[in-house]
């Protein structure tokens, strides 16, 4: 499987996401024929030029000026009436649902009634367009994205001077790890801020890839101090199916019931966490007491650690990042003498069976709970050989 590795230190725009994926390898003559089936009166330009000495590619699009507002009716009947592949079309048509729902919020009004701005003119609509053909023409299944930068400082909007990141963008971003570095101005705009979110399964450190290429895709400015650039990094996955930065949450506790720490790993669980241990502990003044570890994708950090505050006696956490590898797995079903049983297994050569199916074999067959895992071992290693 192929995934596509956004690294947003210097922001993310429309125009630089087209511009970096196209680098990276994307067909520019069916991105063009896509472009140009929108009909919009537009032409397209891809040039090579320099950001901080990085060679970059800097996709524009020309067009007449326009004054007219976009509704989210007219853009999506726009990319309907395009010769885009399906999973271009699916997913631009999300981006501007996405971006619809944002303005919506940030203006108060109903999504049929916001009037498309900067990002329902020409160029936005061929930048989502653009980059979802582009994706879809490097086979990419799997997006993934670094920590954003958003910049810094005020924005000239139509509604006026803005703080960065603009109202639309923050609210795109929520539960995405963002951070201002850099110069004081816009770095991340909403049609980037669209994109990234939208099609981005997970926000954090580079996955284990085998890398095939990279691409840089240059911004309007060329700062003093930073490349403006977006760059992506294609590649491979590896054994590990999931390969991310996560939030370990841990607190020590030495005056609570086991009722009440069962109680809390099941709302642990219910809440989003990947995973929930508790590790008994000999604690200061020889007490006994209990960690309690959560493993959390890091937008939900906040949500477990006010359940583990709610559902505890804790007084405090720790919260430390780490990196969580899982290998992929594959599920076949075996015949025993006690029913039919699930078996996850890997490349590998690791397996297991399904606990909850042993269980309910063995519940129903009034035999033991070995007997049956045993009999699903044995039957899944005949059915490999």
């Amino acid at each position: 499987m192929k995934t596509c590795y956004f690294d947003v230190f210097s922001g993310i725009s429309g125009d630089m996401t087209v511009g970096a994926l196209v680098d990276a390898g994307a067909d520019w003559d069916a991105l063009h024929a896509a472009l140009s089936s929108l009909n919009l009166g537009a032409s397209f330009r891809l040039e090579k030029t320099r950001r901080k000495g990085i060679a970059a590619s800097k996709f524009s699009v020309d067009f007449a000026e326009q004054k007219q507002h976009r509704h989210l009716p007219q853009i999506e009947n726009i990319i309907l009436a395009g010769e885009v592949t399906e999973t271009a079309r699916h997913n631009a048509l999300a981006v501007f649902q996405r971006l619809g729902e944002a303005e919506a919020k940030s203006h108060n009004v109903p999504l049929e009634k916001v009037h498309f701005h900067e990002v329902g003119a020409v160029d936005s609509i061929c930048d989502i367009v653009g980059a979802c053909v582009a994706l879809d023409s490097l086979e990419i299944k799997d997006v993934r994205s670094s920590r954003i930068n958003v910049g810094s400082g005020t924005v000239q909007t139509e509604h006026g001077v803005l703080p960065v990141p603009a109202p639309a963008t923050a609210e795109l971003l929520k539960n995405c790890p963002i951070y201002s570095s850099g110069p004081e101005t816009e770095l991340t705009t909403p049609t980037g801020a669209a994109l990234v979110t939208t099609l981005a399964s997970s926000f954090g450190a580079f996955p284990a890839l085998r890398v095939l290429s990279q691409g840089f895709g240059a911004g309007d400015k060329d700062f003093a101090a930073q490349a403006n650039v977006l760059r992506v990094l294609i590649g491979e996955r590896l054994y590990a199916a999931e390969a991310a930065s996560v939030s370990l949450i841990e607190a020590n506790i030495d005056d609570s019931t086991p009722q009440v720490l069962a109680f809390a790993m099941e709302r642990l669980l219910q809440a989003g966490a990947l995973d929930v241990t508790l590790t008994p502990v000999l604690m200061k003044k020889n007490r006994p007491g209990t960690i309690v570890s959560v493993v959390a994708a890091p937008e939900l950090t906040e949500d477990l650690a006010s359940v583990l505050f709610a559902e505890t006696t804790t007084l405090g956490l720790r919260i430390m990042q780490a990196e969580r590898r899982v290998l992929p797995r594959t599920t076949a079903e075996v015949a025993t003498a006690y029913g039919v049983i699930r078996i996850k297994y890997t490349a590998t050569g690791s397996f297991a069976p399904e606990y909850e199916d042993c269980r309910k074999a063995a519940v129903e067959h009034g035999v033991p709970l070995r007997t049956v895992i045993a009999a699903a071992n044995e039957a899944f290693q005949k059915a490999k050989s």
